[in-house]
């Protein structure tokens, strides 16, 4: 029990934005600490899951967007000590700095590896100094800070900080039936830190509700009858969950709970679960409960594609997750959810990840929309039998197997989509 708490306390950050820009400039800030006297070059090399992702993310405090931008903010305004919230002090003047910084070519990004796993190293250049910072894994795990020729900080890169680096070995040894037993039997007051997310996350929605640049959670907003709490419980999920997406691609400043490295991924997560609970009236401790179970099945399976693969995570993971989380609301057995995730597995893995961008609301959409019909069919006894397909003989097999889709599947349309993004780079469409 004591590993699981651990595990959902310790992967549950606030990220303000999408997780990869604010990464990009975590590391570029940190770098700059290093540098004395005006910057003359940065240089950023990404894997490629983080520069797809931040390709054309929106960038808090900011109307720009992307990696090169990411880069300069974090160089010119950036926080390191804030972690993934390291623009949250971005105003005029820093934009107007970062501007320069780009127009005058000082700023590069490129490609490094085709992978899941995450990397950045950030290189920042004066006339007197080089620091160059290294980060794998997680989002913000330095595993290497080099200054002027020598290393100042170094850790195993095979490791991660903050217990994290054994993730994957930690809840690979549980099965779903143990998962639910784990959420069913853990005191209510050892997870009361579970409601953060949905202080969190709900701040996030109402943002983009109000805000004047989002356009799907108003349409979304009228396709729930102009209600924020209707009695359509897939309508008002769409509504919480891809609205509050929306104003996270968009960069607008408030933070999401991220999960697995994920704001997008913490939002499908919570947000479709509070929406049922509203509606049905169901207790905070069951909510509480639901999401537990919604975040450590999504970590489940992104420990097995990776943190930044060629496919939606959001919606395959954490859709998933959420789904399982969905189907134990309702009263559902293991049994239903065994049905639930081979409903999931077998309709929507492969649903290939083009970055962090206004498509994730779309996404968003299906994957509750996914989610809500594999439960019923779920209820109703309905599932794909798992002799078919991607389906493995145990939900666990199944899990491994979705990952094995995205990573080393996908390695393939992830370079595709490296090209394609490459292309309309040179193209003149969108700052790299």
């Amino acid at each position: 029990m004591t590993r699981l708490l651990q595990l959902l306390r310790s992967d549950m950050q606030p990220a303000l934005g999408v997780t990869e820009p604010g990464a990009i400039a975590f590391a570029a800030a940190k770098s700059r600490e290093y540098v004395s006297g005006e910057v003359t070059k940065v240089e950023v090399i990404l894997n490629s899951g983080m520069y797809k992702n931040a390709f054309t993310c929106g960038i808090p405090h900011s109307s720009a967007v992307g990696n090169i931008y990411a880069a300069a903010l974090g160089v010119v305004a950036g926080d390191a000590a804030l972690g993934l919230e390291a623009l949250a002090h971005v105003d005029d003047r820093a934009n107007a700095e970062a501007q320069k910084m780009v127009d005058a070519g000082i700023v590069s990004v490129r490609v490094g590896a085709i992978a899941s796993d995450i990397y950045i190293e950030a290189s920042v250049y004066s006339a007197s100094d080089c620091c160059t910072v290294t980060i794998a894994h997680t989002h913000t795990n330095i595993v290497q800070i080099v200054v002027n020729g020598q290393a100042v900080f170094q850790q195993d890169a095979g490791r991660e900080t903050e217990d994290a680096g054994e993730e994957g070995a930690v809840i690979h040894d549980y099965t779903l039936a143990e998962l639910c037993e784990f959420i069913q039997a853990v005191p209510i007051e050892q997870i009361a830190f579970i409601q953060q997310a949905y202080d969190m996350n709900l701040a996030l929605f109402h943002e983009g509700l109000r805000h004047s640049r989002t356009t799907f959670v108003k349409e979304l907003w009228k396709l729930n009858g102009c209600q924020l709490i209707s009695k359509d419980e897939a309508a008002t999920a769409q509504l919480l969950c891809s609205g509050a997406i929306e104003a996270r691609v968009l960069g607008l400043d408030k933070p999401a709970m991220s999960i697995t490295g994920s704001g997008a991924h913490g939002l499908i997560c919570t947000m479709p679960l509070y929406a049922v609970s509203q509606i049905r009236g169901y207790s905070k401790e069951r909510l509480l409960r639901a999401t537990a179970l919604s975040y450590l099945i999504t970590m489940y399976i992104k420990e097995y594609s990776g943190r930044l693969s060629a496919f939606c995570g959001c919606a395959i993971a954490a859709g998933t997750g959420m789904a399982c989380a969905l189907a134990w609301l309702k009263g559902g057995d293991l049994a239903v959810m065994e049905r639930v995730v081979a409903n999931m597995a077998a309709s929507i893995t492969g649903m290939i990840c083009d970055g962090g961008n206004q498509g994730c609301t779309m996404k968003g959409v299906t994957a509750v929309d996914t989610a809500f019909r594999s439960v019923r069919f779920a209820l109703s006894g309905v599932g794909v039998d798992p002799v078919h397909g991607v389906l493995g003989s145990t939900p666990e097999d199944t899990f491994r197997y979705m990952g094995c889709i995205a990573s080393p599947g996908m390695v393939g349309t992830e370079q595709t989509m490296i090209d394609i993004l490459k292309d309309k780079s040179q193209k003149g469409n969108r700052m790299s």
